[in-house]
């Protein structure tokens, strides 16, 4: 026991160490308080880590929800946002009631790569103005939520040099730490030694280059320094609840529930994999433990809550047993801004800007978009494509949706183009031709069988094979009934339908030695002749 303890402990460090950092620029990027996402961390940590299934799992603020985040505060004041975040906190809660936690295996995952590429992507425009020292509100007449192209003359005429230095420096470690030749330093977590970097780099400019040095809430994180427990405790915003009678709030509540339950159980599947024990997280309870994590954390002022990838997979990577390292992790950032907070007011956002740019970067590599284009250009690659501008372009909620719509379209064309095997054999003059129905016909293969029948040859003899079909849908079905009643008979065409259900009431279906004999008597070769090269033919076909 006293071990697996120890081992917790060190890990819970470590990954305080790496969430940190991630906290404060989350809630940079999502335009609030510092101290909301550092509550959002501390309430992953300690409340969503005690309820959840998961032994190493770690949630807190998401990169991937910034974009929702930002959009809502752009419509509504945070306190009506906080009453999404309690409503998507419910409905997880209740879904995880329900049972639908397998939710996330029914959205196609070259939509989910599409959406956190897009994500990625709006994170490092986003990010850009911070990583350039570039203050908006002091050069823009309008606040605006996230970044404007229009914007980038204004970036370029008043970048700051201090914050590029930062910001360069920042991504220069991120990259070193993230090489195989630098694997014996990564112990330290890199993203603590970006901000420590930054803060050291701005004294010293301080010093020896005043002109560059970062100063001002537009360059700075700024917490408040509570003096008393009051003033601690004033640092909790309550949520507005007359923003419940607002549909927007609802729709926000609705979107951040979904987007938060499937990345949720997409990072809760990939620590169950990275688990060395192989521990299998019941979905459903945690998506009520992450359900009661945003009901609290809306409640007293925080960011909504996802389950992380990155800190989960640090958590197991620093040896990690029990859910003991996170709930450590989550006591570790509330006694570090009830007790500090004046130190964290030293961070310059440009060394928060350099992590955020590098997280989104991971999301977007271009080695995604390699893969997913050499597995297939058109079935994978379009929809993840079509996925990403539309995030980056529109919004999150509909980016994802259209992604979605032109998935669907690729599987219905797929499984339109696949409803059969075809095989010809040359007979004499003639051809023989077998159509082996695949295991579901559905409606959507209709156009494709039609076409097919209507474009058989004169003369030839055709088998339609059903004996490995479970279901046929009624519109084909009534194709075929067609086929064999008129147009087979009109065309010369001499029919066989094999292993068809008595209830599917297909009319004069052929036996195989009447097909042979059909065969024999078209063409003008001796009958035993023609029968035994009909009967070679039908045993060939068998075969394939």
């Amino acid at each position: 026991m006293s071990k697996t303890f120890n081992r917790d402990a060190l890990s819970g460090l470590i990954v305080f160490l790496i969430a940190l950092p991630l906290c404060l620029g989350i809630a940079q990027a999502s335009h609030v308080s510092p101290f909301a996402g550092i509550l959002a961390g501390v309430i992953g940590g300690v409340v969503v880590g005690k309820l959840s299934g998961s032994a190493l799992s770690v949630s807190g603020p998401a990169a991937g929800l910034i974009a929702i985040v930002v959009t809502a505060l752009a419509a509504m004041p945070f306190q009506y946002f906080l009453c999404a975040v309690m409503l998507a906190g419910a409905f997880q809660l209740l879904a995880g009631i329900l049972g639908v936690g397998g939710m996330a295996d029914y959205i196609p995952s070259n939509v989910i790569e599409g959406m956190l590429a897009g994500i990625g992507i709006t994170i490092v425009v986003n990010q850009a103005e911070n990583a350039v020292g570039f203050d908006k509100q002091a050069f823009l007449d309008e606040e605006e939520a996230g970044f404007a192209w229009t914007d980038l003359d204004e970036i370029v005429e008043h970048m700051e040099p201090g914050a590029m230095l930062i910001s360069l420096l920042g991504l220069a470690l991120l990259t070193l730490w993230s090489c195989r030749r630098f694997k014996r330093l990564q112990w330290f977590p890199v993203g603590l030694l970006v901000v420590l970097a930054g803060v050291l780099v701005n004294q010293m400019l301080g010093l020896v280059r005043p002109g560059w040095a970062l100063r001002g809430d537009a360059h700075l994180i700024r917490l408040p320094v509570p003096t008393t427990v009051a003033e601690f405790f004033a640092q909790f915003t309550l949520p507005d609840f007359s923003g419940l009678a607002l549909p927007q709030v609802w729709v926000t509540g609705a979107i951040i529930a979904v987007v938060a339950s499937v990345e949720t159980l997409l990072c809760i599947e990939a620590t169950d994999k990275l688990d060395p024990q192989k521990r299998v997280t019941p979905t459903n309870v945690e998506l009520r433990a992450q359900g009661v994590g945003n009901l609290l954390s809306g409640l007293l002022g925080g960011l909504p809550i996802t389950s992380v990838i990155v800190r989960s997979s640090a958590n197991i990577n620093a040896g990690a047993r029990t859910k003991l390292s996170t709930i450590f992790h989550g006591l570790l950032l509330l006694a570090c801004v009830a007790t500090i907070p004046q130190w964290l007011n030293f961070v310059p956002k440009a060394a928060l800007a350099a992590i955020l740019i590098f997280t989104g970067y991971r999301l977007a590599r271009p080695q995604i978009f390699l893969s997913l284009w050499k597995a297939d250009r058109w079935n994978q690659f379009t929809p993840f494509i079509v996925t990403v501008v539309s995030v980056v372009f529109l919004d999150l909620l509909r980016g994802v949706a259209i992604g979605l719509l032109v998935s669907i379209f690729f599987i219905l064309r797929q499984n339109a183009r696949l409803p059969y095997y075809y095989q010809r054999s040359s007979f004499t003059n003639n051809e023989l031709i077998k159509l082996t129905l695949a295991q579901e016909v559905s409606f959507l293969n209709k156009a494709s069988i039609k076409q097919t029948l209507d474009e058989l040859p004169r003369n030839s003899a055709v088998v339609i094979d059903a004996s490995n079909t479970a279901y046929i849908d009624f519109d084909v079905l009534e194709v075929i009934r067609d086929f064999a009643h008129s147009r087979a008979g009109e065309r010369g065409i001499k029919l066989s339908l094999v292993g068809f259900q008595e209830h599917y009431n297909v009319p004069q279906v052929s036996t195989e030695r009447e097909l042979v004999s059909g065969l024999a008597g078209m063409h003008g070769e001796a009958p035993k002749r023609s029968a035994g090269l009909a009967q070679d033919l039908l045993r060939q076909l068998r075969k394939k």
